[in-house]
């Protein structure tokens, strides 16, 4: 499930990236100091990273134990920015649907 999780979350900073621009002015730090403040606020580590369109990267950040949940995205001059926060994060480990051999 890691990887569907890691595609949703990619699926979104692409979509994301397009916004940033005006997003900068708005949740936005150097990412050492978003890294350091989700981790002392809200004990949250990262989970899963993914490469997005121009350089853009996409982190995910929880908690196992509240199970708080934080997606960045990061742009190439170092700037982090925070996209969507949440609750009742969970891994999941999947297997793919079978693949009809048919078609």
């Amino acid at each position: 499930m890691k990887k569907t999780l890691f595609t949703i979350a990619a699926g979104l900073a692409l979509v994301v990236s397009s916004q940033m621009a005006a997003a900068q002015s708005q949740n936005c730090a150097p990412r050492d100091m978003v890294v350091k403040r989700l981790a002392e606020k809200y004990g949250e580590s990262r989970q899963s990273i993914g490469m997005g369109q121009q350089g853009m990267v996409m982190e995910t950040f929880a908690s196992n134990e509240t199970g708080s949940w934080t997606i960045t995205v990061t742009t190439p001059n170092g700037m982090t920015c925070l996209v969507a926060s949440g609750q009742s994060y969970e891994v999941l480990a999947e297997a793919l649907p079978v693949m009809d051999k048919d078609a």
